[in-house]
């Protein structure tokens, strides 16, 4: 966790987006994204462009600064945390149908056991979750990879790391820099090439390898594992 200090931190952060956002609302947007209802940003501005093309017809990476030095942030990537607290935030905020009867207890046992308190935070770092990466942790509740297959599933595609704004007080630290085109014809195709090599190097390293290695979710919950747990601090 970091919290706000006196040494002023200001940082760039881009969105993606079919339109210009000059004043991100608070209280707009999808709660059943990643870290629930929030204004999702990353640090890289090639992965905005990115995100903001849905097909060819493009958008706009909107560049922004933000003055974190009063901000509350949880940096979920931070080694206090592990894959396990990132998984609960995200099972209990995205909409999903669950039919492996081991995934739903896993599902529980995450909520009750591992799940950070996130409303007193201004600010969520970690993981982005799109559908490639979605799957790969619906894999490892289904008990089909370890922990450790998803730490490195997690890594492939290189898709960084969100930056969100959760709190009202957030937005009043966030300002408009300027909007750069994202060209559909060029950077939906690197969106699709990322996903689609993503769930290559998945298929061919992680998920053919079946039980070959680390904690499964069945050990963890044979085991009544909890969040100090040493073997689930490993990176």
């Amino acid at each position: 966790m970091k919290s706000g200090g006196d040494i002023t931190t200001v940082k760039t952060i881009y969105h993606g987006s079919s339109e210009v956002i000059k004043k991100p609302e608070y209280g707009i947007g999808n709660p059943n994204n990643d870290y629930g209802l929030g204004f999702y940003c990353t640090e890289d501005l090639e992965l905005a462009k990115e995100w903001a093309c849905d097909g060819e017809n493009g958008g706009f990476a909107n560049v922004y600064t933000v003055n974190t030095s009063r901000l509350d942030v949880i940096d979920l990537s931070s080694h206090q945390y592990s894959v396990m607290h990132w998984l609960a935030v995200l099972v209990n905020n995205r909409h999903f149908s669950i039919t492996n009867p081991l995934a739903a207890q896993a599902k529980e046992y995450l909520s009750e056991f591992f799940l950070p308190d996130i409303s007193r935070f201004d600010v969520i770092t970690g993981y982005r979750a799109d559908d490639s990466y979605f799957a790969f942790a619906m894999d490892f509740l289904s008990n089909t990879i370890s922990l450790s297959q998803l730490g490195r599933a997690m890594r492939l595609g290189e898709l960084g790391e969100q930056f969100v704004l959760k709190s009202r007080k957030a937005f009043e630290f966030i300002q408009f820099v300027r909007s750069e085109n994202a060209v559909g014809e060029i950077y939906y195709p690197k969106r699709k090439s990322r996903d689609s090599q993503a769930r290559e190097q998945y298929l061919k390293r992680e998920r053919k390898n079946h039980y070959s290695d680390g904690l499964f979710m069945i050990d963890i919950l044979r085991e009544e594992m909890k969040q100090d747990d040493e073997r689930l601090l490993q990176k």
